[in-house]
């Protein structure tokens, strides 16, 4: 959000998009339809948005894992991958509930196991790799420098 603010572009966030679109949580959606069910409208989100302009995108963690998903972000925009460890990413939802995959008895070996198949997925898409946990402004001043860079590849 604070990167839209910064650029003065629109932001949007997939996973909060599927749930104003259906009417209902990203947790209803895994409920009813299962995680198969969520990716596919998670496909189809990124597919909508992937060929805007002025967008900063939040894709939920999972969006990496279809290959569709991974040539259209490489096709379509620039990628920054806020890369953070299992423990920074176990701290920060270790108390949401809103997180089916995480609503098992030991979330941070979930975590584990999902940043582990997730994070060469995000590097085989990613144009910039920022190490989450430090000050957003810092991050935000990263991305300043290369950021022309980066909108000149689309």
């Amino acid at each position: 959000r604070r990167l839209a603010k910064e650029f003065g572009r629109e932001f949007i966030d997939l996973d909060r998009e599927i749930e104003r679109r259906n009417g209902v949580s990203v947790a209803t959606i895994f409920e009813i339809e299962g995680e198969a069910g969520f990716r596919f409208r998670e496909t189809q989100m990124l597919a909508e948005v992937s060929g805007a302009d002025n967008l900063v995108v939040a894709t939920g963690g999972g969006t990496v894992l279809s290959p569709l998903n991974r040539t259209r972000l490489l096709a379509s925009t620039s990628v920054v991958y806020l890369h953070a460890s299992a423990s920074l990413l176990y701290s920060r939802t270790r108390n949401d509930r809103s997180r089916p995959l995480l609503q098992v008895p030991d979330p941070l070996e979930k975590i584990r196991q999902l940043v582990e198949r997730r994070d060469p997925l995000y590097r085989e898409v990613a144009d910039v790799i920022i190490e989450a946990g430090r000050d957003p402004g810092a991050a935000i001043d990263e991305l300043e420098k290369v950021l022309p860079a980066l909108c000149k590849k689309h």
